[in-house]
């Protein structure tokens, strides 16, 4: 039963064996499937069913039901890059497969665009704001400090103030948004999440240099998750990792102002008080970048697979981060999915960060290209460093 932190016990006496089902998450041997919440923290042999106040069904599953994108007005192309930084686009296509990406302007906003996609996937999916339970912002680069979902919240017209907090893991958050979902629906009782990834890295580059500068664009891209029967259950199986020590080769690190001098110190205190603190431009090893997602992000998925009981031949499409399209070849070639299997839209984008995804996979639905019952393999990799992969399906 649970007690009154809503955190579920053993009853007294009996000591569970976990064990992890097929969709990667641990169920407890030995108690029963309908497991039901209690305000009370009575233990299990005095509290029964019918004395629950709050019933949850905490077997449940989850399902992706409605998805949305949007991205800045701005487009801007390879030749156009050419006119401020030594390159081309023949240099920049055969290198990266990108041609175009957009830019956030005056014009726009991030928290504007990541709201605009979220209420397309609500409207898809036929729910309404007020039906959210939850909304979850992944971004790295959010337009306040302390976070961007509350106000996405506000923008939506949420007038039952649901819970809203940003997710920061790079490329990965959209991953790692998704499986953060599954958890609050199958575990917490929620029924609509909605899981927002957007981005606008353009304000973090250094537009003199070419090895970085030509890779990444802004863009929101939104879906909703919602809880179902375990029969309808669409998250399959889910692999996520971390390794500090590849920080090093992908970041934008803080660093203090050296030039302000607003604020002296009196000599009481050395270094009080402190610099006014930015942080630097996306700096980035992309031979290293490469290696590590070729070698790693295939392994994500097939752990995913292995624990969904499935293989690559079972999926219909295979998303991943669109960062490089060389490193969709090479991981797709790896796990032996044929390039017609392999959704891409980093042409028109580049790379969109935690937007990637989400906003690949609404052009793909909207297109008609993935349709109901379809299985994908989507993978999300980058700095941290973070990787992680998702076995899905569509509605």
């Amino acid at each position: 039963m649970a007690n009154a932190s809503g955190f579920f016990t053993p009853t007294r006496g009996v000591l569970p064996s976990l064990c992890v089902n097929r969709s990667g998450f641990c169920s407890h041997e030995g108690i029963p499937r309908r497991v039901f919440c209690s305000s009370t923290s009575e233990s299990a042999a005095k509290v029964g069913v019918s004395e629950s106040r709050v019933p949850r069904l905490v077997n449940r599953g989850c399902k992706l039901v409605g998805c949305g994108s949007a991205v800045p007005t701005l487009q801007v192309s390879n030749d156009d890059l050419a006119k401020i930084v030594e390159t081309n686009d023949e240099w920049i296509s055969t290198r990266t497969g990108i041609h175009n990406r957009r830019v956030l302007t005056g014009k726009d906003s991030l928290t504007g665009l990541a709201a605009e996609a979220a209420q397309k996937a609500l409207q898809m999916a036929e729910v309404d704001a007020d039906d959210v339970d939850l909304i979850l912002m992944c971004t790295s680069t959010p337009e306040d400090l302390f976070g961007s979902a509350p106000q996405i919240q506000k923008a939506l017209g949420c007038r039952n103030n649901p819970l809203a907090y940003d997710i920061t893991a790079a490329c990965s958050g959209f991953i790692l948004g998704l499986v953060s979902a599954s958890c609050y629906i199958r575990g917490g009782g929620f029924k609509n999440v909605l899981v927002i990834g957007a981005d606008s890295l353009s304000r973090y580059v250094d537009w003199t240099d070419r090895g970085t500068c030509i890779l990444f664009g802004d863009a929101a891209g939104a879906v909703l998750v919602q809880a179902c029967d375990t029969e309808e259950d669409g998250l399959f199986g889910f692999d996520l990792h971390s390794d500090g020590e590849g920080q090093r080769h992908l970041n934008a690190t803080m660093k203090e102002n050296e030039t302000d001098h607003a604020l002296g110190s009196n000599g009481s205190v050395l270094g009080f008080p402190p610099k006014r603190s930015s942080y630097s431009c996306i700096r980035m090893n992309g031979s290293e970048v490469f290696r590590f997602a070729v070698r790693v992000v295939p392994q994500s998925i097939e752990s995913a697979l292995g624990k969904a009981g499935l293989t690559s031949s079972n999926i219909d499409w295979l998303l991943l981060h669109q960062a490089n399209q060389r490193i969709l070849d090479g991981v797709s070639t790896r796990l032996e999915v044929p390039s017609e299997r392999v959704i891409s839209n980093l042409a028109n984008y580049g790379n969109t960060s935690a937007a990637s995804i989400p906003l690949a996979l609404d052009e793909a639905v909207r297109s008609g290209k993935v349709q109901s019952g379809h299985t994908i393999a989507a993978a999300g990799f980058g700095a941290g460093l973070t990787w992680g992969s998702a076995i899905v399906r569509w509605q």
